[in-house]
């Protein structure tokens, strides 16, 4: 056996069960390695689309998921993705052949580009260091939640290996997390026994740690707010109030900004969950708990700095509070009613040709299963469904959207299918990120994916033209003919509708009822205009 395939098998003994990729020379003997180790691989059309249905697999299984690239070019193509899942922190091991002599023309310095986009880099320096290094790359990318790169030179690849090394590998666990100190416990628990109106921020950290931080809300009375990203941890409580951020509806972000404490419960407390701190009150005390040192205060200065485990460290301040007898009804004093943003007044700008995206995303939350994953791409649209479309809980949700590029969102969509295989897939793109990620419509199609497509057609790339235009600039260079979409998706295999109206979406409800059996492209001509979100967002940019 040679190296490149027992650093596949060993990566199926450590725990991997899926693999996404597009193989070439370079790692074709290690992909073929992680299939005979019992891992499923699924071949995407880029390398970019690849990265990201292992990110969002990732995110919705809470598995280290792996990709398989080419050297070089193929690392390149990936970079997007492998910067999307280093900033969001995804346990993700991206694996590439490495090509050392620097007159190959795959040469580049991988280590380099790997590091510039915040993703770790590990070497497999030889077939004896083989097995400690492949080790030492997924333990990262398992225990400390990192993604990973992972080197294989082409001349290590072919070394031969002792496939009896391979004998008793175990799958690898993560260990416990750092646990908040006793004086930080104390602390933050006289802070809630202080707060009159305390709310929980919480975010990708604390997507796994819902029935402590549900307790400790209760007994301090806490209202609930979720980052995006985390959009869905508390779908169904009576105290929770929705996305915390530039999304938030108006009521909800006035029970954030009237909040005399506030604490992020492993959310990084950025512009975008506090709207450039918009959202924060001048005499709100701010506490941020979480497992970084350097993510603490990052971003907001806080008046506390927990370092420990959310779940650990909320189980150990309600224990505080219990013993204490302390209860409170906090923020919780009245009922807080319509936030959802359906419940907003608005004034419809649909015309017998388009449709408006409010109105779109309202019709399709009234239709589509209740039992859905939602992945949504980046532009000017992508208010429109996270806030309009409800999900049933944090993994109901993918919201790749760090590295703040377009173009993943069906590649997104794919992996968070895969990840929640019982759940009604829904993928929500602009044109601009369709046409850029449309290769990937094969693999939905190859894969019999009963997914749906929901493109929000503005025949623009929106950010720039609503941003821009109205100050006199020309936006002929981020405008294009209006596309017919439905036909292009019906050359990829899938079924497809263009809808102008309201009245035209009867068809998708009744296509959804029956029952999809392969991927079907909705190509919504929509009404463009400015989200309020991205006013904001643009103007910090």
């Amino acid at each position: 056996m040679d190296v490149a395939q027992a650093v596949g098998m060993a990566l199926g003994a450590f725990g991997v069960r899926r693999a996404f990729g597009v193989v070439g020379s370079g790692n074709f003997h290690f992909t073929n390695g992680l299939v005979r180790g019992g891992v499923e691989f699924v071949a995407a059309r880029h390398e970019g689309g690849a990265t990201t249905m292992a990110d969002a697999y990732a995110r919705c299984s809470g598995e280290v998921a792996v990709v398989s690239v080419h050297q070089g070019c193929g690392l390149g193509n990936a970079t997007t993705g492998l910067g999307e899942a280093a900033k969001s922190r995804t346990p993700l091991l991206v694996v590439t052949g490495e090509a050392t002599d620097p007159l190959s023309n795959f040469h580049i310095d991988q280590d380099g580009l790997a590091r510039s986009v915040g993703a770790s880099s590990v070497l497999v320096r030889s077939a004896g260091t083989a097995l400690a290094d492949v080790r030492r790359a997924y333990t990262q990318a398992r225990r400390e939640r990192r993604t990973v790169l992972l080197r294989l030179p082409l001349d290590v690849q072919a070394e031969q290996f002792d496939e009896q090394l391979l004998d008793g590998l175990a799958p690898i666990e993560p260990l416990p997390y750092p646990v908040a100190s006793e004086v930080d416990v104390d602390a933050l628990a006289s802070a809630l026994r202080q707060a009159k109106r305390p709310v929980f921020l919480c975010g990708r950290g604390a997507r796994s740690a819902r029935e402590s931080l549900l307790e400790l809300a209760d007994l301090s009375g806490a209202l609930l707010a979720e980052g995006a990203v985390a959009k869905g941890l508390f779908a169904g409580q009576q105290w929770a109030i929705g996305v915390s951020g530039g999304f938030s509806s108006p009521p909800a972000a006035e029970l954030i900004r009237g909040a005399d404490l506030v604490v992020g419960w492993g959310s990084a407390l950025n512009d975008w969950t506090t709207a450039h701190g918009q959202l924060l009150g001048s005499e709100a005390t701010l506490v941020q708990v979480d497992l970084e040192p350097a993510a603490i205060g990052r971003h907001r200065p806080v008046s506390l700095g927990i370092l420990g485990d959310v779940g650990e460290t909320a189980q150990a301040v309600t224990r505080r509070l219990v013993d204490e007898a302390h209860h409170s009804k906090g923020y919780r004093a009245q009922p807080v009613t319509g936030l959802h943003w359906r419940d907003q007044p608005y004034e419809d700008a649909g015309t017998e040709h388009v449709i408006d995206p409010r109105t779109l995303s309202i019709a399709l939350d009234e239709f589509i299963p209740d039992n859905r994953v939602i992945g949504v791409d980046s532009g000017n649209f992508m208010g429109f469904p996270t806030m309009y479309l409800d999900v049933p809980d944090e993994n109901g949700f993918c919201f790749t959207q760090a590295f703040q590029s377009i173009g993943l969102g069906l590649a997104t969509t794919i992996g968070a299918a895969l990840a929640q295989p019982a759940r009604f897939p829904v993928a929500a793109c602009g044109d601009g990120g369709f046409l850029m990620g449309i290769a990937e419509l094969e693999t939905a199609v190859r894969l019999e994916l009963p997914m749906l497509i929901v493109v929000y057609n503005d025949h623009a790339y929106g950010a720039e033209v609503y941003f821009f235009e109205p100050d006199g600039h020309p936006a002929d260079t981020v405008t294009f003919p209006d596309t017919d979409l439905a036909a292009i998706a019906r050359g990829y295999g899938c079924d497809a509708v263009t809808v102008h109206t309201r009245a035209d979406l009867t068809e998708v409800a009744d296509r959804v009822a029956a029952g999809l059996t392969r991927p079907l492209v909705v190509d919504a001509k929509i009404a463009g205009f400015s989200a309020w979100w991205h006013r904001a967002a643009m103007t910090r940019h």
